[in-house]
């Protein structure tokens, strides 16, 4: 099973299953394969990126949620229990931090 670490002098290690990593990356316009930084000059820029995809995600968690309901089915099966906002919660942290501290993220490395 293969894992992101993002590493920054500022904080621990945050560690992501692949699939998780590559959405984040993904959600942020970064490469997916190599190593990788975030400067703080765009975490701003990145918190905001992540909160919008979080709030996208949200409402189609929702959508899909009462679709599922008006079709009589009234179990979260189908839906992941670990939302968007859940995952994103320790990376934006780390955004924070990071950014304050004005220190990069790095992975890959």
């Amino acid at each position: 099973m293969s894992v992101y670490r993002f590493k920054s002098r500022e904080t621990g290690d945050l560690v992501m299953l692949q699939q998780h990593g590559q959405r984040m990356l993904e959600i942020l316009g970064k490469r997916l394969s190599g190593p990788g930084i975030i400067q703080p000059g765009e975490m701003d820029a990145a918190v905001q990126k992540i909160r919008a995809a979080v709030a996208a995600d949200d409402a189609a968690r929702q959508k899909q949620k009462e679709k599922a309901e008006a079709d009589g089915h009234h179990d979260d099966a189908q839906i992941d229990p670990v939302s968007l906002r859940m995952r994103a919660a320790p990376f934006i942290e780390m955004l924070e931090r990071c950014e304050k501290a004005n220190v990069e993220i790095v992975w890959g490395v």
